[in-house]
């Protein structure tokens, strides 16, 4: 099947394109760019004047919650929200049940996936069995199976000497891992930042030390070993300057952002809602203003939706007594607008931390437009105003706070591997 999408301005931060241009897809890829190729006056011919046309979105932090978790979501309805925000490329954690700990729970999700025929989805596989922290998972074998990286998650490891004998392994063979840093002696039992608000409000708090001494630590190691690492939802100022200063040192590290982090502030405790509950936390606003800072000087390479989403009841509960998460997906592009239309970022910085920048800190060959990768893009009008209805959601979770708003900008239509997979109504 060829494809000429015509009229559109194409925005591929990769190649440094902002231009009104032509885009040619044949045999699932981008055969050219601007003039057209041979042979190509049978195509389909696709009107994208008035709008742009992006790269396909890449979210490194997706809960699929299948298998296992089903009463909140699963592989079809979280890649059906997933490509109606733009986004074909995602990673799932690997908390399902069973744990993504063997080679045939990895394939099972890709299988699924596969059957669901949305976006591309790769697993992180469990770091240690079980995600108990203690015996290390076959990881070599979950990578051959399709893990693009190794994760422990918020799970707490035994020690410190089987985390270093984990990195060791994954630094021989070449393995990037994923941390989630987090001292639990400091975080445990907390639901807020510790600060003002959580005070006033009679919440326990968590300090940016319960991220920032994990931090350390987890630096400290990857020095020692070599390992390829990925700093998954940095929140506050500290753990910027720490990554900074790493990667100035030439140590092998990145790190990535929710976009919840990078909007809102612990301000919001004030409405006690338990939709603005994530770990970790939404911190002060000079820890939002950072790490937006850190966006902008290229120390936090991408920005995610840390998209999970949770039945009704689990968020109908006194603050602290509520699942962490929010279901962002299918609205990540508009929020990340938001930051623009504030003047804290230029588009082509954020478009590049959603597509070319998380595809780099995981190895993948998504993200860009280049001739040659895989027709994986999105259709965007930037000057369409909706409300995201709670009853037209995609996805199965119930939990957002951004549900009603009015949001500019919209994803038309979204394609992977030159297939249409989603246009809006």
């Amino acid at each position: 099947m060829k494809l000429r999408i015509q009229n559109g301005r194409l925005i591929d931060p990769s190649q440094g394109i902002n231009e009104i241009t032509e885009l040619f897809i044949a045999d699932q890829k981008v055969v050219a760019i601007g003039e057209a190729p041979a042979d190509f006056d049978d195509a389909e011919v696709v009107d994208a004047e008035g709008q742009w046309i992006l790269p396909g979105l890449v979210d490194l932090a997706v809960a699929l919650r299948e298998p296992g978790y089903t009463q909140k979501g699963n592989i079809a309805t979280e890649g059906r929200a997933a490509v109606s925000g733009g986004v074909t490329t995602l990673i799932c954690s690997p908390d399902t049940k069973p744990i993504v700990d063997t080679p045939a729970v990895a394939a099972l999700i890709q299988d699924k996936a596969d059957e669901a025929g949305m976006a591309n989805v790769f697993p992180l596989g469990a770091l240690t069995q079980g995600l108990e922290g203690s015996q290390l998972s076959n990881m070599v074998a979950l990578t051959e199976a399709g893990c693009v990286a190794l994760s422990n998650g918020r799970h707490e490891m035994a020690n410190t000497k089987v985390l270093t004998r984990a990195l060791e392994y994954a630094a021989t063979h070449d393995l990037l891992v994923v941390f989630h840093p987090d001292e639990k002696s400091l975080s445990e039992g907390g639901c807020a930042h510790e600060g003002l608000m959580s005070t006033m409000h009679g919440l326990a708090g968590i300090p940016d030390t319960a991220e920032t001494v994990a931090l350390m630590r987890d630096l400290l190691l990857i020095e020692k070993t070599g390992v390829r690492a990925h700093f998954a939802r940095i929140s506050c100022a500290k753990s910027v300057e720490m990554i900074a200063e790493a990667k100035d040192a030439g140590l092998d590290v990145t790190a990535d952002v929710a976009i919840h982090n990078l909007l809102l502030s612990d301000d919001v405790l004030n409405q006690f809602d338990g939709q603005y509950h994530v770990l970790p936390p939404l911190r002060g606003e000079n820890d939002r203003l950072t790490l937006i800072e850190g966006v902008k000087r290229g120390v936090i390479s991408a920005i995610c939706s840390d998209h999970q989403p949770h039945e009704k009841m689990a968020k109908v509960a006194p603050f602290a007594a509520t699942e962490s998460g929010m279901a962002n997906i299918e609205i990540l592009l508009p929020l990340a607008m938001r930051l623009m239309d504030e003047g804290d970022l230029t588009f082509t910085e954020l478009l590049s931390c959603l597509t070319s920048g998380p595809a780099s800190c995981f190895g993948l060959e998504v993200g860009s437009l280049a001739v040659g990768s895989f027709a994986d893009f999105t259709l965007f009008d930037s000057t369409a105003r909706w409300n995201w209805h709670y009853e037209a959601r995609k996805t199965k979770g119930h939990n957002s706070p951004f549900f009603a708003e009015e949001f500019v900008g919209k994803v038309m239509s979204t394609y992977v591997s030159g297939q249409r997979v989603y246009q809006a109504s």
